[in-house]
């Protein structure tokens, strides 16, 4: 659960950062394809969902789509292990 939460309050961070840095025309798209590198490192191939932003050369319209959150929040409680019986033991 700890690591759930980390790894939201990261892709918070990247969301702010993308809305505020993300928006220098140019270098939007490399911090785009960069970002899209960190949310593969947490969530595996989910996180290259993140690419989309990458298509938007002008940097306008993905700075206000959380992208990262939105991959957090799908992801959250998913890598948890199930253990046969634990449902009887609630």
């Amino acid at each position: 659960m700890k690591s759930d939460v980390a790894k939201l309050a990261i892709a918070v961070l990247l969301d702010i950062l993308d809305f505020t840095l993300g928006r220098i025309l140019g270098a939007g798209t490399v911090i785009d394809i960069i970002f899209a590198g960190i949310a593969f490192v947490l969530w595996g191939p989910i996180g290259l969902l993140a690419l989309w932003e990458a298509i938007d050369v002008t940097d306008q319209i993905d700075g206000f789509v959380p992208t990262m959150t939105l991959i957090a929040l799908s992801q959250m409680g998913k890598g948890k292990k199930k253990v046969p019986g634990a449902e009887i033991l609630k």
